[in-house]
């Protein structure tokens, strides 16, 4: 499927980050014929097309239910309750 996106590449990082993978995910499903290959864009260099990594990202399933709360690895937040302060008494 050919969209009127133009062409533009992506580096191993910025397309890990793109599909929320890490660059080891990507480079392994790579190998595995999961993922879009990169493109050789000189001797030593590769990236990915823009446009091949968007339609991959569209071809997704999307999920039957929701990420479990530790998704992140951050430690969530203790939220911080004001406690009242007591009244002072006049006399």
């Amino acid at each position: 499927m050919k969209t009127n996106m133009p062409i533009m590449y992506l580096e191993l990082p910025a397309v890990a980050t793109c599909v929320a993978l890490s660059e080891s995910t990507v480079q392994r499903l790579v190998r595995e014929n999961a993922f879009p290959a990169p493109r050789e864009l000189s001797g030593r260099r590769v990236a990915w097309l823009v446009r091949e990594v968007h339609e991959w990202a569209e071809a997704r399933p999307v999920a039957n239910n929701l990420p479990p709360e530790n998704t992140s690895g951050r430690k969530k937040a203790t939220p911080v309750i004001p406690q009242p302060s007591p009244e002072r008494r006049r006399s």
